[in-house]
């Protein structure tokens, strides 16, 4: 299958997907891209020596991440083997322009307005990274930095057999607590709503606001490995709104 019917593909669920407003704005669509392109991207997989912590890519300061390995798309293909660069290379191309960005936002436009105004007034940036995480990662709940404005996490497992290990999508026990983006907070003060199920070829997207608290649940089992393709929307306005919530 070309790139172009892949992209057109993933365009097609991704534009027709009900939006689920709570308590956040998110979509989960299931078989997002075509069976055989799957398979492809599975087996171009990269390697563990290919990644590197979030900390190696100066992306964090204070904690390293070292159970969550990523290779971005736009910079850290050179290392790869001659046929999985390729590949990577056509995804990249599809991802990284600028129309898949624009249908996506498109899509979330109604609700980005309510924290942005006219959208004409937003210059908006995105990347996509390979990520990888193992057994002791976990994510306490947080919003995202305030620069985010869509995340797109793509499930590549191999099976269906862990679908707990998914994003999970929490509420505060406090209900007026908002967070405008940055601190990981502990499980303890939040009530898990749902956890979207990691099985293959799903996707999980939503919406950066004060209120979209998600994370990690622990993982205590050995031998875990985690595989993500991560897309993400950040954008620069001259105002914005901070405090509202859906």
């Amino acid at each position: 299958m070309s790139s172009i019917e892949t992209e057109l593909q993933v365009l097609y669920k991704i534009g027709n997907a009900t939006v689920l407003e709570y308590p956040y704005p998110h979509i989960y669509v299931p078989e997002i891209f075509p069976p055989e392109f799957y398979a492809e991207l599975r087996r171009n997989l990269p390697p563990q020596s290919s990644m590197k912590t979030l900390g190696e890519l100066k992306r964090t300061t204070g904690n390293d991440y070292p159970a969550r390995g990523v290779l971005p798309l736009a910079s850290e293909l050179d290392g790869l083997a001659p046929g999985q660069r390729t590949f990577w290379e056509g995804v990249r191309q599809w991802m990284l322009g600028r129309g898949f960005a624009d249908i996506i936002i498109g899509k979330f436009a109604p609700y980005l307005a309510q924290r942005f105004g006219d959208l004409r007034n937003v210059r908006f940036s995105h990347e996509a990274l390979i990520v990888r995480d193992t057994t002791s990662y976990h994510l306490g709940p947080h919003t995202d930095s305030p620069s985010k404005v869509l995340s797109f996490l793509f499930y590549l497992p191999a099976d269906a057999s862990r679908p707990h290990l998914g994003t999970s999508l929490y509420l505060p026990r406090d209900p007026a607590f908002v967070c405008p983006g940055g601190p990981h907070y502990k499980f303890e003060n939040f009530r898990l709503l749902r956890t979207l199920p990691y099985v293959p070829n799903a996707l999980f997207g939503f919406m950066k606001t004060p209120n979209s608290f998600h994370g990690v649940e622990p993982i205590d089992e050995p031998d875990i490995r985690r595989d993500l393709l991560l897309y993400d929307i950040r954008g620069e306005a001259p105002q914005q709104k901070t405090n509202f919530t859906f």
